[in-house]
């Protein structure tokens, strides 16, 4: 069974200098159930689908099954996904030996900046960047399927 391990902090500085990718992703879901979420999305030219299952008790680990399939099936099931659609630009950022996946987010989530980084182990020792915020890891709202129902926008 794959497993993935990461961490989420909010993005406080200006990460883009550092950035040396940046990708556009479109994605939906066809479940967003925390205990089986199906995702398709569309990343820069290719098309994927998703299975994610519940995470363990501190939210850094979980479930992971992924496999890439042609762009047009998945633009056929965005058709009938959930009501919602994450839009983002993923920037890849190289801290020490570990690279963050940051994404900043457009639409109904303006505003949010939020940066994973993968580890071998929950508790692998990282270089944090300058740029690196508050640590969300576990923290639901900052799921990309529940930003799909509760966008940054409606945040008090």
């Amino acid at each position: 069974m794959a497993k993935e391990i990461e961490r989420k902090f909010l993005v406080k500085g200006d990460f883009k200098p550092e950035a040396f990718k940046a990708t556009r992703i479109t994605q939906g879901y066809l479940s967003s159930v925390p205990e089986r979420t199906v995702r398709v999305r569309v990343k820069g030219d290719k098309g994927f689908i998703t299975i994610k299952g519940i995470g363990n008790a501190s939210g850094a680990s979980r479930y992971e099954w992924e496999k890439e399939i042609p762009v047009e099936e998945v633009k056929e099931l965005l058709l009938i996904c959930e009501p919602g659609v994450i839009d983002k630009t993923r920037y890849l950022v190289k801290a020490g030996e570990y690279t963050f996946e940051v994404d900043e987010f457009y639409g109904d989530n303006e505003g949010l900046i939020v940066a994973e980084v993968e580890l071998p182990d929950e508790n692998a020792a990282f270089e944090r960047p300058a740029w690196l915020g508050e640590e969300v890891t576990g923290d639901a709202r900052y799921y990309n399927s529940m930003l799909m129902k509760n966008p940054f926008k409606t945040w008090k």
